[in-house]
């Protein structure tokens, strides 16, 4: 295992997770950058729905209840291995060696919500996940968990916003270097 600070410099492409409440755009977001940036899209929910790295079914929330361990020991190696673009809806339990970046997305509660009810969700789920954003507990969660400077909050309301994001964030691959 890489050293606990150490494991970006073994590493010739950056590691990006790429957070935010459910309905923000980081799989969208994700797709684009992974296309433009040659990096590897990993989408946790996917994953854990693939490789069973869950407890089980949250009946109340509706989705599986993630083994965060299993996940970690799942990603251990290509995380070392660098060049890959984690998409989930949580960050606090990710080592904090295996990110060079952490995006937040952000998007304005009305259209949050829009979205949230074109994907079916109704009841605590969609309440839940509304304040989630309106308290802005990801954001939180990501500069309690990594070095503030690597933490990056980006607005996600639209395609224009999308569009921009994924060319800053292609911008920011190619220029980072191995510190």
């Amino acid at each position: 295992m890489a050293a606990a600070n150490g494991g970006a410099s073994r590493r010739s492409r950056p590691n990006v997770l790429v957070t935010g409440t459910p309905g923000t755009g980081k799989t969208t977001t994700c797709s684009l950058l992974s296309e433009a940036a040659g990096l590897r899209h990993v989408n946790i929910g996917d994953l854990v729905r693939e490789k069973s790295l869950h407890d089980g079914w949250d009946d109340d929330l509706e989705c599986h209840v993630i083994n965060e361990d299993l996940v970690c020991d799942e990603l251990e190696d290509m995380m070392e291995e660098g060049g890959i673009l984690v998409d989930y809806h949580g960050c606090d339990f990710f080592p904090e060696r295996w990110f060079d970046l952490v995006v937040v997305l952000q998007t304005d509660n009305s259209i949050l919500h829009d979205r949230l009810t074109s994907r079916g969700y109704t009841g605590s789920k969609l309440s839940n996940n509304i304040e989630c954003e309106i308290f802005q507990v990801l954001l939180e969660e990501a500069r309690e968990s990594y070095k503030e400077d690597i933490v990056m909050p980006l607005r996600s309301d639209n395609v224009e916003d999308i569009s921009r994001n994924v060319g800053t964030l292609t911008d920011w691959v190619n220029n980072w270097r191995p510190s």
